[in-house]
């Protein structure tokens, strides 16, 4: 470990990009910290601290909701610009084209669509935010020219965060979005200790334990399933190209048990947010009673992870393109003929493996409900809930590969 830390220092370019992502996080907590004028944050706070779902919600900006700041969205607006493009591309064959067959190029031109989206969809969101706190008595009268400026201070925070992002993943090491989501949460964790030591019950230590180590054996799972790979033999047929042969040779094609992370999660949560928010918003008794229902909440969270793995893989990995690359280069999985019988075999491959990722994630996502139903605890409810752990330990695992490639990228060079 002090061996990697040495060799990272000593690599300036590595350093340099580590030292970049620092201060960019750093930008990020400075902005959660900058609340919109004329606010009683004290009040708000409460209130979320009473709420399960702002809660929930305020754990993924990294208490910059409950401050009311100029990222109370954080990247939601991003990544549900980001949800719906990539779910059009099932029903639009001309954005399933851009985003599947034109490369690089067509990726960017779709993730340029998903940034010219997100000002639209922060605008929206942050009214109907301001609009909902106003209707709790929380924020005052607000004037014309007071909504607009707050919409468009908001909607400017999400922008900005948007491009830090962008810069972390360009400039920097990791997954620039990944990197904001994670730092967010993690900064929310000293807070949700806090609370959890004011509120001690000695009685209550067996389900403080059943908290403590729930959370490792998730973490440990975590890492299992992240790390879970099939690997499907290929071979490569020989090839005479003038006084060279070439192929002959035997590899992988690693297949992972997770291939969709933890976004499957991300996307259920806000789609599952959705109901919870309309009914608070419209103050829809029923639905702010049917999503506060444990069981019903639970149940419905589980079956959305578990399609929305299977939805999001389709969109991301396609078999047909790997079969055709590798019969393109000369390969083929032994026992399989090229083309589409080595398609559907790939597909029959991947399916399995989604059963299992899909289960997993589903119930890493729902366990801290059932934790919390048995105990009836609900202080560590957000620090150590499956969703956080998940995107903690797999953002974690995911840049220590990155760092270790990028080490071993400069080593070659030297």
């Amino acid at each position: 470990m002090l061996n990697k830390i040495k060799q990272i220092l000593r690599t300036k370019e590595l350093r340099n990009k580590i030292f970049f992502v620092f201060g960019m996080l750093m930008v990020f907590r400075l902005m959660a910290n900058i609340p919109i004028p004329g606010i009683d944050i004290f009040r708000i706070q409460e209130f979320f601290a009473q709420n399960q779902f702002f809660g929930m919600l305020n754990l993924f900006t990294g208490g910059a909701l409950d401050k009311v700041s100029i990222i109370m969205l954080g990247l939601g607006p991003y990544i549900t610009a980001t949800i719906i493009l990539q779910l059009l591309t099932m029903i639009i064959p001309q954005l399933e084209k851009l985003y599947k067959e034109e490369g690089e190029q067509g990726r960017q031109k779709f993730n340029q669509y998903a940034r010219l989206a997100t000002p639209i969809f922060a605008a929206v969101q942050s009214y109907g935010m301001l609009f909902f706190l106003k209707s709790q008595g929380l924020i005052g009268e607000m004037g014309g020219f007071e909504l607009l400026t707050s919409i468009l201070a908001v909607a400017g925070g999400t922008v900005i965060l948007m491009w830090i992002g962008e810069l972390i993943s360009e400039k920097g090491i990791g997954n620039g979005v990944s990197l904001l989501i994670f730092a967010g949460i993690v900064a929310d964790i000293p807070n949700n200790i806090r609370q959890a030591f004011i509120s001690y019950d000695p009685s209550q230590l067996v389900p403080y334990i059943l908290f403590v180590v729930s959370s490792i054996l998730i973490i440990g799972a975590v890492v299992l399933v992240n790390e879970g790979r099939r690997n499907v033999p290929v071979s490569y047929a020989k090839r005479v190209r003038g006084n060279k042969m070439y192929g002959g040779v035997s590899t992988y094609l690693p297949m992972s048990l997770n291939p969709s992370g933890v976004i499957p999660i991300i996307f259920a949560m806000s789609l599952l947010m959705l109901p919870s928010m309309l009914g608070t918003f419209l103050k829809i008794e029923f639905l702010t009673k049917m999503f506060s229902n444990m069981w019903i909440y639970g149940i419905t969270y589980f079956i959305l992870v578990f399609l929305f793995t299977f939805v999001y893989t389709a969109v991301t990995f396609d078999p047909k393109n790997i079969a055709t690359n590798l019969q393109k280069m000369g390969g083929f999985i032994p026992g399989v003929r090229p083309g589409q019988p080595t398609e559907d075999f790939i597909q029959s491959v991947l399916n399995k493996l989604l059963v299992i990722g899909a289960t997993f994630l589903g119930t890493v996502a729902i366990t801290p409900l059932i934790i919390q139903g048995l105990t009836n605890i609900k202080h560590f409810t957000f620090m150590i809930g499956g969703t956080a752990l998940l995107i903690i330990v797999s953002v974690v695992l995911d840049t220590i590969k990155q760092i270790n490639a990028q080490l071993e990228m400069y080593e070659y060079d030297d």
